[in-house]
């Protein structure tokens, strides 16, 4: 086996890469940092009509990229969403599964309804389209990428308001590791990101509750999306072929005390 030098490529041509919670936030950014590096890209989420504005955009832009409408709580259409993919775009060879939702609420003031809400859209969600994409990936006897978004409150929680929202990143990191684990001989590489306090709408709904949170980071401010990209394309692209089961922390130091 010979490797370029630099062994640092992130050129993605020739891959499909499906993208959840891809209507705003971190997910926007992540399928238009995967389109610009050569990979076509099937954006899903709930809201359609502004998948359909950014798919739009990507392929204005020289790109490819299809709209996929899905319901990160309902089993069938995940699955339906991968096989849509496929079916558009080609064997989805890597999957990042980014869509996610805070609690915001004390632990002992949760509804059932929002414990499974929580758990449905930040656990089973990931956990069923990891094994989605890994089944057609053995099938065809490919090989892959998954990237799990987790956060830096999967390693620290201050008693806030978000215990959940902890456990269930916690959670994405351990899955993370077995599902790694459990596909590394098919060469289909499993890894996550946990980021800090990033400029997203989820984050914007939460300064709004809780006042500006950055005075409280050693460096005072809220990340950019921008600064994940480089991160994205190492653990998607050819460089970090032999990194599997890895959780990367990019916050910033924020959570560092």
């Amino acid at each position: 086996m010979s490797f370029p030098l630099p062994n640092a490529s992130t050129d993605l041509s020739g891959q499909t890469a499906l993208v959840t919670g891809a209507s705003s936030g971190l997910g926007l950014r992540f399928a238009k940092v995967l389109a610009s590096s050569g990979a076509k890209v099937a954006l899903a989420a709930r809201r359609l009509d502004r998948l359909e504005d950014l798919a739009a955009e990507i392929r204005a832009d020289g790109g490819q990229a299809v709209a996929i409408q899905m319901d990160a709580t309902d089993a069938d259409q995940l699955i339906a969403a991968v096989a849509e993919a496929e079916a558009k775009l080609g064997l989805v060879t890597i999957l990042v599964n980014n869509a996610g939702i805070p609690d915001a609420q004390r632990a002992h003031k949760m509804s059932t309804e929002l414990i499974d809400r929580v758990l449905d859209v930040n656990v089973r969600a990931p956990f069923i389209l990891s094994c989605e994409v890994a089944r057609r990936l053995l099938d065809n006897k490919q090989p892959g990428r998954i990237v799990n978004i987790a956060s830096s409150a999967a390693y620290d929680y201050s008693g806030g308001g978000a215990a959940l929202y902890s456990v269930s990143k916690a959670s994405v990191v351990r899955m993370t590791e077995a599902l790694a684990v459990e596909w590394a001989r098919f060469n289909i590489n499993v890894n996550a990101i946990a980021p800090g306090a990033f400029a997203s709408e989820m984050m914007a709904g939460m300064l709004e509750r809780v006042g500006d949170i950055s005075q409280h980071f050693p460096r005072k401010r809220i990340g950019d999306p921008a600064q994940l990209d480089s991160t994205l394309l190492y653990l998607v692209s050819p460089a970090s072929e032999a990194v599997t089961g890895t959780s990367i922390r990019v916050d910033d130091g924020q959570g560092r005390r």
